[in-house]
Formats: C-alpha cells, sequence, structure tokens
C-alpha cells in the first residue's frame, strides 16, 4: 500500500455511506461493480481509485462521483419502498376471490358426480335382464353340444362293437378315434352312470380289438416254423392303423414279435457253432440282412404305416443280436483271433455300419421293442480324420497345427456292432506294440549305418527322417484305433506309444549324442599333464558338432508335436478319460534331451577355451614391459569362439530360442571361469594390469558379438545376453582396476575396492591382495582394516543388496582344485 500524504485525512463523512451502501440484491442482478461485491473491502477498494500518491490531486471528482452515486440509489430505494405500500392489500382481496372461485368448483364437481351414479344405476337396470338372457343362451348351447357329443358317443360305440365283431378295421380305425376324441370332452360327466358305463365299454371294445389284431398277426404270422401261413393282406394293412389308436404296447408287440419271426432264420443259420459264424465269414451276415430287407420291402413294405420305420427296426435289431453272437463267438474263440482278422472283420462291420447311415436316419435307436441306443459316442473322435492320411511325414505337422474342429456327428449307427470288437483290441494293440518295437531297432541300426548327419550338407542338423516316421505310423495306427474305439483302448494304445516316445528319446537321441572324454568338472593325471604341456583338449569334430544340432532340432520337434498330439487326444476322447491323457513325462524327456544337447555344445566351447584361460594364469605379469596388442590367449580364444559358434548357429536356424540359450549357457560358464583365471595371476604390475584390462575389453567385445559372429547378417543380440555380458566383464575390469590402484594409502584402496566391486567377501579381497603381490603381514594389516570399512548391514536383514558376506560357491571349490592340483604335482 502507498503511504498516505503527509497531514492528509479522508473525509470521514464518505465512509458510512460507502458501508451502508453496499448491494443487498448482488446475488439475484449479479453486477461487475466492486461496490456490488459481498466481501466488499473499503480499504482495498480506495487503494484501487489512488494507487499512487499523485493520484490524490483527483480526490474531489472522485468524492462527487460518489456522492452522486449515492443520491441516485437514494432516490432508487425511496422508490421502491413506496410502490410496496398497497401490496399487501391487493395480495389479500385475490386470496379471497380465489377461495370463493374454489368453492363454486367444488359444488359443480359435486352436481357431476351425483349425476354420473344415477346413470350408471339406471344402465344397471336396463342390462338387467340381457345378461339373464346371455347366460341361458350359453347354458342352452352347452346342453345341445353336450347331447350331441351323447348322441355320437353312444351310436359310436355301438358301432364300434358291431364292426370289432365283423373285423371291419379299416372302418374302426376312423371310428375309434373318433370315439376316444368325443368321450375327453365327458371327463367331468363321469359320475353319471349312463357316462360312467359308455366310458367301459369303450375300453373293453379297445382290450377286444388288442387282442383280436395281436391274434390276426399271430395266425399270419406264426413264431414256430421257417415258413409263413399268411402274408401280407389288407386286414392287417387296417389293423396296423387301428393298433395306432389303441395302447402304445398293441403297437409295440406287434412289432416285437413281427421282428422276432422275421430274423428268425437268421439265428439259425449264424448260430454259434456253424462254420459261418466266424469272422472270416463275416460278409454273409451282411449280405444276408441285405436280401431281407429287400424282401421285406416288396413284400411288407405297404402293410406298415411308413412312420413305423419297420426297415430300420429290423435293421436296428439285427445289428443288436449280431453283436451279441460275435460277443459270444470272440469269447469263445479268443486263441484264432489275428490281427489281419479282426481288423478285416472290424473293416466289413464299419463299412456296414455307414451304409446302414446313409439309408436310414436313425429315429429308432431310442425307442421301440428291443433297441438300445449304442454306448459309443455319436462325435467322432478321431483326430486325424479331417485329411487323409499322406505317405510322409509334412501331413502330421499340417493336420496338428490346424484350428481344431468340432465335426457333428454324422453316424448314428457307428459302433452299434462294432462295439463287440472292442474287448479284443488288445490283439492289435500288441501287434502295434510289437511293429513300433521293430521300427525303433530298425532307426538304431539305420542311424548307426548312415552315421551323422555330414558337416556343410542339408542333412547338418536337420531333424532326423526317422521322427517324421515315427509320427506319420502313430497317425495311421491313430486313425485306425478312433474308428473302432475312443474309450479304454485309445488310453491303452497312448500308453504304448508314450513309451516307445521315451524310447525314441533315449535310444535315438540321447543314445547317439558324442560322449566327451572326460567330465567338465574332473580333475585326472591325463587332464594335468596336459595342461602342464599346454597341449589343446579335445574337441567335438565339425561331424559330431552338426549331429548335436541334428538332435536337438528333432527333440525340438519332437517336444512340439507331442504337446499338439496331447491337445488333440484330450480334444477327441471320451470327457470322461480326458483326464488320464498325459503326455508331460515325454514332453520332459525330449526337453531334457534339448538341455543335454545345448549343455555339451557349451562344454565342447568351454573346454576348448581352457588352454588359454590356463595359459594366462601362468603368464609372468610382473615382467610385461609395455601395451600392445590383444595377448595369444585372448587371440586362441576368439579363435575357438569363430571355429564353433558360425557351425552352432546356422545347424540351429531353425530353432533360434535354443541357440541364445546357448549363447546365454556359455557366457554363464565362461565369464566366471575367466574371472577365477584372473586371480590365479600372481604379482601384476602396473604395465601387466593394463594389458590384462585390454585383454579383457578384447573378450567383452567378442562376446557381446558372439550371436552373429562370423555372419553376413548382423542382427542385434538379445537385451538379456546382453546385460549377462555386461555385468560379468563389468566385474573383471573393476578387479583389475583395483590391481591397478596403489595401496597406499591404505583407506583410500579399501574404500575404492568397496566402492568398485561392492563385494564384502574377505577371500575375495585377499585374492585381489595376492595379484597385487603383497605380503603376508602387509595383507594381515589390510584385510584387518577391510573388515572395519565394511558397512554394517540393516537390522533383521542378511547384508546388503550389493554386498556379499558369505563365501561363493563356486570360489570355494576352485580354491579346493587349486590345493589338490599342487598336491598332485608335487608327487608326480
Amino acid at each position: 500500500m502507498w503511504p498516505a500524504a503527509p497531514g492528509y485525512k479522508l473525509p470521514v463523512s464518505i465512509l458510512p455511506h460507502m458501508i451502508l451502501h453496499l448491494p443487498v440484491t448482488y446475488q439475484v442482478f449479479p453486477s461487475q461493480d466492486p461496490l456490488d461485491r459481498a466481501d466488499f473491502n473499503a480499504v482495498e477498494y480506495i487503494n484501487t481509485l489512488f494507487p499512487t500518491e499523485q493520484s490524490l490531486a483527483n480526490i474531489d471528482d472522485v468524492v462527487n462521483k460518489i456522492r452522486l452515486k449515492i443520491r441516485c440509489l437514494d432516490d432508487n430505494i425511496r422508490t421502491v419502498v413506496r410502490g410496496q405500500t398497497n401490496v399487501g392489500q391487493d395480495g389479500r382481496q385475490a386470496l379471497e376471490e380465489a377461495q370463493v372461485a374454489i368453492g363454486q368448483l367444488f359444488g359443480k364437481i359435486k352436481d357431476i358426480k351425483d349425476k354420473a351414479e344415477k346413470s350408471e344405476q339406471m344402465v344397471k337396470e336396463i342390462t338387467r335382464d340381457i345378461k339373464q338372457l346371455d347366460h341361458a343362451k350359453r347354458h342352452l348351447t352347452t346342453s345341445i353340444t353336450t347331447l350331441n357329443h351323447l348322441h355320437m358317443l353312444a351310436g359310436g360305440v355301438d358301432s364300434l362293437e358291431a364292426m370289432t365283431r365283423k373285423r371291419q378295421y379299416g372302418e374302426v380305425a376312423n371310428l375309434l378315434q373318433g370315439v376316444v376324441n368325443v368321450l375327453e370332452h365327458f371327463h367331468k360327466y363321469m359320475g353319471i352312470p349312463q357316462i360312467r358305463q359308455l366310458s367301459e365299454r369303450v375300453k373293453v371294445a379297445q382290450s377286444e380289438l388288442g387282442t383280436q389284431i395281436l391274434a390276426d398277426f399271430e395266425e399270419a404270422f406264426p413264431a414256430q416254423g421257417s415258413k409263413r401261413a399268411g402274408g401280407p393282406s389288407n386286414v392287417l394293412r387296417d389293423a396296423c392303423l387301428v393298433a395306432n389308436v389303441l395302447d402304445p404296447r398293441i403297437k409295440q408287440e406287434i412289432i416285437k414279435k413281427f421282428i422276432r419271426q422275421h430274423l428268425s432264420e437268421y439265428m439259425v443259420l449264424f448260430q454259434e457253432n456253424q462254420d459261418v459264424a466266424w469272422l472270416d465269414k463275416i460278409d454273409r451276415r451282411y449280405a444276408w440282412i441285405k436280401r431281407q430287407l429287400v424282401d421285406y420291402e416288396e413284400k411288407y413294405g405297404r402293410m406298415f404305416p411308413e412312420e413305423w420305420c419297420m426297415t430300420e427296426r429290423i435293421a436296428v435289431e439285427f445289428c443288436h443280436i449280431t453283436r451279441t453272437e460275435l460277443a459270444k463267438v470272440m469269447r469263445t474263440r479268443a486263441k484264432e483271433i489275428e490281427v489281419k482278422l479282426l481288423l478285416f472283420a472290424i473293416q466289413r462291420t464299419t463299412n456296414f455300419e455307414g451304409l446302414l447311415a446313409k439309408r436310414f436316419s436313425g429315429c429308432t435307436l431310442t425307442d421301440g421293442p428291443g433297441v438300445k441306443k449304442p454306448e459309443t459316442p455319436l462325435e467322432s473322435t478321431n483326430p486325424f480324420l479331417e485329411d487323409e492320411i499322406g505317405e510322409d511325414g509334412s501331413e502330421m505337422e499340417e493336420d496338428l497345427d490346424r484350428p481344431k474342429k468340432h465335426k457333428a456327428p454324422d453316424n448314428p449307427f457307428h459302433g452299434i456292432i462294432s462295439k463287440c470288437f472292442e474287448p479284443h483290441l488288445y490283439v492289435y494293440i500288441e501287434s502295434q506294440d510289437k511293429n513300433l518295437g521293430e521300427m525303433i531297432d530298425r532307426f538304431v541300426s539305420d542311424f548307426r549305418a548312415q552315421g551323422p548327419p555330414k558337416a556343410g550338407t542339408e542333412d547338418g542338423g536337420a531333424v532326423l527322417p526317422s521322427c517324421a516316421d515315427l509320427f506319420v505310423y502313430y497317425k495311421k495306427c491313430m486313425v485306425q484305433c478312433s474308428q473302432l474305439s475312443t474309450g479304454e483302448p485309445m488310453i491303452a494304445f497312448t500308453t504304448i506309444f508314450q513309451k516307445y516316445l521315451r524310447e525314441y528319446a533315449w535310444k535315438i537321441l540321447s543314445g547317439n549324442l558324442p560322449k566327451t572324454s572326460s567330465n567338465s568338472g574332473g580333475l585326472t593325471i591325463k587332464s594335468l599333464l596336459q595342461e602342464k604341456e599346454g597341449s589343446e583338449a579335445a574337441k567335438f569334430t565339425v561331424e559330431e558338432l552338426c549331429l548335436i544340432c541334428s538332435i536337438l532340432s528333432t527333440a525340438e520337434y519332437c517336444l512340439a508335436t507331442t504337446q499338439q498330439l496331447e491337445e488333440k487326444l484330450k480334444e477327441k476322447v471320451d470327457k470322461t478319460l480326458v483326464e488320464r491323457i498325459n503326455l508331460t513325462g515325454e514332453m520332459d524327456t525330449f526337453s531334457n534331451v534339448i538341455s543335454n544337447s545345448i549343455q555339451l555344445l557349451v562344454q565342447d566351447l568351454d573346454a576348448a577355451c581352457d588352454p588359454a584361460l590356463t595359459a594366462m594364469s601362468k603368464m609372468p605379469w610382473q615382467s610385461v614391459e609395455h601395451v600392445g596388442d590383444q595377448s595369444p590367449y585372448v587371440t586362441s580364444v576368439i579363435m575357438h569362439i569363430k571355429q564353433n559358434v558360425p557351425i552352432i548357429r546356422d545347424n540351429l536356424a531353425s530353432t533360434r530360442k535354443y541357440f541364445t540359450q546357448f549363447c546365454i549357457k556359455f557366457t554363464n560358464s565362461f565369464i566366471p571361469k575367466f574371472i577365477n583365471h584372473l586371480f590365479r595371476c600372481k604379482t601384476i604390475s602396473m604395465v601387466g594390469a593394463e594389458q590384462l584390462l585390454l585383454d579383457t575389453h578384447s573378450l567383452k567385445t567378442v562376446l557381446l558379438d558372439l550371436p552373429s559372429i562370423g555372419s553376413q547378417v548382423v542382427r542385434k543380440a538379445p537385451a538379456s545376453y546382453t546385460k549377462i555380458v555386461v555385468k560379468g566383464m563389468t566385474r573383471a575390469e573393476m578387479i583389475l582396476k583395483v590391481v591397478m590402484a596403489p595401496h597406499e594409502p591404505s583407506v583410500v584402496f579399501v574404500d575404492n575396492y568397496i566402492k568398485l566391486l561392492a563385494d564384502g567377501n574377505p577371500e575375495t579381497f585377499q585374492k585381489t591382495l595376492d595379484m597385487k603381490g603383497l605380503k603376508r603381514s602387509e595383507q594381515s594389516s589390510m584385510l584387518e582394516l577391510f573388515r572395519q570399512r565394511l558397512p554394517t548391514p540393516p537390522s533383521g536383514t542378511d547384508g546388503g543388496p550389493s554386498l556379499s558376506f558369505s563365501t561363493p560357491t563356486p570360489e570355494q571349490e576352485n580354491s579346493r582344485i587349486r590345493k589338490l592340483e599342487k598336491l598332485i604335482k608335487k608327487r608326480l
């Protein structure tokens, strides 16, 4: 706020007016005038009017304007107050007039209501007689209708009894249905004796008709003897129409007796002790029923109503009898069943079932005498029926990679006869067990005869052909087995194939992996002598590397195909057996083959680099006088990497993810080993440490380019792999930087070590001191200072995230191995 002029005072008469005339109606009439604001502040307003000391020269004009505005507001208020003097009197007068009008309105409404009640009463009196007439008309109509029905019922019952005695079934069929329909109208009048008597007569007539029709059919088609005494006639055809109206049991009895008599000859011709009853003559059974169905159509096709589906019923009953008889014969002569004979019978049976599906709809499978619904599911459960069987393995992947399809059931007769073969499918399964065993043995002998894939050929690193042959054969067997059953036989066959999947993994894949000359972690006299003489460890040949890659690719193919097969099987087998389909063990076996193959490739390259690292640890780094190009051991390591990695990458081109795993595993193995050999370098001078640092950087660069080394197409290495390389090699660089640093003053050296390495392990620190060539007395004081300078881990924790206070297990093992090596060398 600007300071007031010395000796100046604001006129006191202005403030009361400014405060009293604050706007009261601001909320009703919004205004931008500061005087109308609810939070009006007189001091702020005055400061706004007179922001500077020079503006006080216009104070008289401002005061005059405010006084003028006050007078205008007073005039407005005065006018408004005078205008409201007569408002109260006018309001009371208007209220009284409204009350009078409301009273008049209520009176008119009451008059209208009274008139409406009188009109309603008048209408009721007028229509009272009309309602009575309506009720009388309705009752009269009902009475006439009931009397007509009664007349029809009485006459119909008399005619029905007369026609029944004369066997006039054609007229009885129509009349009986009408009598039954009319009798339904009298259910509520059964308490009347005459009505009840008529109802009883109708029941007696129906019973007599049923007995009479059954007797007529028995006479026309006697149960005994192969010759039929009668045959089709118009009387029997009309009798069937009557049976449709009678109790359904009459119709079922007629159908049952006729089918039994029609198939009696079949039961005699194909008895269990007859020669034609055996599986090799199963075609004769189906030829016989075909002739019988043709004969039935010609002689009796018009006798039975079309909706009875007698032809289909005869065929269905034949199927059930055949299934029972075949089951008895096979149970008796089980030892005579051979695979070819069984497959022949199954093929002929399934063909006949397919013929039935083309000819009939299957509408009688759920009803009718002696007809049972087939136990097998109607849905097709063959996982490979969507395509024809090919001769090579290329079709296998196509079948499995396609989206799942749910085929609608198209053969309701599937399994109606062939179900009887299911208990004897063990013969087929045992045969396939033997065939698969012979196939595995043939694969083994062929592999030994042909040898591993040749380097530089298309076969190098490719999937073994035997793998595709195995899955194609399994596909063919699955097609046959799924056509026979989707139940326990499918489970048994899947179990057998699981067995040979494991054998394939063991005998063909794992069994042919090249063997290493010695365990990677073992220690022998020969290895020590080789190390002492500086000779290189035995490496895999290029052919062996190609073989390992080929086995890895084959295992990867088997793993993916087995997983797809498991999904197909779970989709197609019976729902109750889905949980028993589990190929996880076989998939784990192939995964182990993949892991072992990658481990062999890593061990081979790792062992090839060991002599170079050993040479590094034996070099006199104290006597190095100047820093030059990379050391010979680095050149040796790079040479081995450039020899192996391109071969492995080219042979694993179809499985890039496993090549990436190989790179990661090799890096995880090589970098710790390189750091351990760094610790073996004793008494390293400043120049020697600089040379080692240069060598470490060269190895780091090579490892970062490892996935694309020697390739014309340069690909960026995966981020996970790059992170591993950078982290491991940076640790090696930090160790060398600590070695390069002067150890005096000791506090600075220890703090620098903790900062660079972030390693709280005293053994690692002591190894670093050994690399610098410090004496034991100096190391003791440095170790004590190191323990004092270590940051204290927070309470309740094992230590900081960047410091390790426990001895790493690999370093422990390397220390023990070194002691054992020294002991053996002394004895040698």
